[in-house]
């Protein structure tokens, strides 16, 4: 049965998508894979369908090695849904359960199993695999989020450097690497970890063009948080990152005041609240997720419409991996950050006082540069962030700087007047100081700390009087991106001068800056609590989005009898393009995207009954 026959029998799709052919067909073949596909590509696909047919044709049982409780859960029962047998040992299921899906692979009773790394390389779980390869019944090894096993990754997990046994106990049996994310650095650290340094790369563009990114100077983050969400994300989905656990509970607070249905969700809380709060954010629509970094990998929800960052993310890499979670259904998104110079000190103060060794932190330092260069840039957004995954693009015009080009002042001048002071400030006392005092010497602001210090007597007190604070600490941030200052965590977070400063002094290089946007009005009153916005993925007239709406509170009403999020029933584009077609018979659903033999089965009367109704 070829792999086609499959996508269409069991998943409900017509054709694959980019690389996923070539890559089903490598390791469906016996071949290892390196697969690098930015989220929302179709990962899953390329192990499930060589899982299917591997074990069709009489190969045993494909292990899914997962990090994640809710992508197990979540996968799982799309299988199941689909007609595919499959299961997951986690720390979710009582002994007596994980017994009997032990005894179901066993067994060769089960196509697919989930299972975290740490619970793979326990003697218990390796001697039952020793028992399947004896029989020649185990097909495949999937290693997802694969970045985890390097170090120069941005989610490092020490138990995925364990995951070497499976090529040195089952030689032969095919293994497959995926993540969204990594660089080149990460990419040669998965292979040398994973010892795969004879797989396949496939590499998929990194490029995710539903998504529009805007990054904006943080002035008022709550109130432009609430501004962008009311205005245009109103009843939508979305997730809110916050480096802190109690800027979670607070934003999540003002955002319910303001009429929005948000939920907090950060480490600190009790795992019962956190797996509530999940549960909703996955089932129900139009609620927004207020998180630490703690929430998001391997949240399968589709219709993410938006993902804010309040605070600004350690390196690119995270950010690439946390925007992704938007628009994972090809629908126009929004990738949304605020940040400012605050942000980047303490990003600088979390590394420096890190525990880590030097080379490790001079990495994460050139990480977080390159974001803050990607904050501050003047051209395309995407072109840059495509670049530093060794991508060349042309300009995208869907992302702020395309579509609004900023307006760009030379800053030359304005960076010499900063780091002549930071040098004499220095001179004068030997004792280095922060920004704020940079700011009010530069500015010639007579206050207490500086006629303490007496730095009113500096030849630069008062040279960019002219200037604003914010304009400066603008070009404080390009100077820190340039690495032309350097915050000394040991001396209270004070500034520096770097090798790299004497070029700008002498006028070498050039400080070319965005001018800062004017601060966004408050917004007046609250949204309409309780307000429902129907909106489909494809222009519908209003009959047909009618059929649209009665369609997705039906599926609404089995996703909460099988207890799983609504999008594993149907996704919204499947129930568009139902709403679309108005199907009277079992023979006008036959074609629709999504629907697999499986549910045609399973729900095609009830789609009718709906549809019918509607009129």
């Amino acid at each position: 049965m070829s792999y086609s026959h499959i996508l269409h029998e069991i998943f409900g799709y017509e054709r694959f998508r980019g690389p996923q052919q070539d890559i089903i067909e490598h390791v469906g073949g016996g071949g290892d894979a390196l697969v690098l596909m930015p989220t929302g590509g179709g990962k899953s696909l390329c192990y499930q369908i060589p899982a299917i047919a591997r074990q069709r044709a009489g190969q045993g049982v494909t292990v899914v090695i997962s990090p994640l409780i809710a992508l197990m859960h979540d996968q799982v029962g799309a299988l199941h849904e689909a007609g595919v047998s499959a299961a997951f040992l986690n720390s979710t299921l009582s002994g007596e359960e994980a017994y009997q899906v032990e005894q179901r692979m066993l067994r060769g009773d089960i196509t697919l199993l989930y299972a975290a790394p740490e619970r793979v390389t326990t003697p218990r779980f390796l001697a039952q695999l020793d028992a399947l390869f004896e029989r020649g019944q185990l097909s495949l090894f999937a290693i997802d989020e694969a970045h985890c096993v390097s170090q120069w990754g941005h989610d490092f997990r020490p138990e995925y450097r364990a995951l070497t046994v499976l090529h040195e106990r089952y030689a032969g049996v095919p293994r497959m690497a995926l993540t969204a994310t990594a660089d080149d650095l990460t990419r040669a650290d998965i292979l040398e970890r994973l010892q795969l340094q004879e797989a396949r790369a496939f590499v998929s563009s990194f490029d995710r063009p539903n998504i529009r990114y805007t990054i904006v100077e943080k002035r008022d983050a709550t109130t432009q948080l609430l501004r962008f969400v009311e205005r245009e994300h109103p009843d939508e989905a979305g997730i809110v990152y916050c480096q802190s656990r109690k800027k979670v509970e607070d934003m999540a607070h003002t955002l319910c005041e303001a009429g929005i249905d948000a939920l907090p969700y950060h480490a600190g809380l009790d795992s019962a609240v956190r797996q509530a709060h999940q549960d909703r954010f996955l089932r129900e629509e139009g609620v927004v997720m207020v998180a630490t970094i703690a929430f998001g990998m391997g949240i399968d929800k589709p219709d993410v419409r938006f993902v804010a960052h309040l605070d600004m993310p350690k390196n690119i890499e995270g950010y690439y991996q946390e925007t992704g979670r938007a628009g994972r259904d090809g629908l126009s998104a929004d990738a949304w950050m605020c940040y400012g110079l605050s942000d980047v000190v303490n990003q600088r103060r979390m590394i420096d006082e890190g525990p880590a060794e030097e080379a490790f932190k001079q990495s994460m330092r050139g990480k977080l540069e390159a974001l803050l260069g990607l904050a501050e840039a003047i051209d395309c957004r995407r072109t840059r962030l495509l670049a530093y995954f060794g991508e060349a693009s042309q300009p995208c015009g869907n992302c702020d700087n395309c579509l609004q080009p900023p307006a760009v002042w030379d800053g030359t001048q304005a960076a010499q007047m900063l780091l002549s002071t930071i040098y004499r400030i220095d001179k004068l006392s030997g004792i280095s100081f922060g920004a704020g005092q940079l700011m009010d010497i530069v500015r010639g602001k007579k206050t207490e700390k500086v006629a303490q210090h007496g730095h009113e007597r500096l030849s630069t007190f008062g040279v960019g009087a002219n200037f604003s604070e914010l304009q400066l600490r603008g070009v404080l941030r390009q100077l820190l991106a340039m690495g032309a200052v350097m915050v000394d965590v040991q001396a209270f977070n004070t500034l520096v001068l770097t090798a790299q400063s004497r070029a700008i002094l002498k006028g070498e290089v050039p400080v070319l800056l965005r001018e800062s946007v004017s601060l966004p009005k408050a917004t007046k009153g609250r949204l309409t609590a309780g307000r429902t916005v129907v909106k489909a993925p494809i222009e519908l007239d209003g009959v047909a989005l009618q059929r649209y709406a009665d369609l997705k509170a039906w599926r609404a009403e089995v996703a909460r009898e099988h207890n799983l999020p609504a999008y594993v029933i149907f996704h919204d584009a499947t129930l568009a393009a139902i709403a679309e077609r108005s199907p009277q018979t079992m023979d006008d659903l036959q074609g629709i995207s999504g629907m697999g033999v499986k549910k045609l089965e399973a729900y095609a009367q009830e789609v009718l009954r709906v549809v019918g109704a509607a009129g």
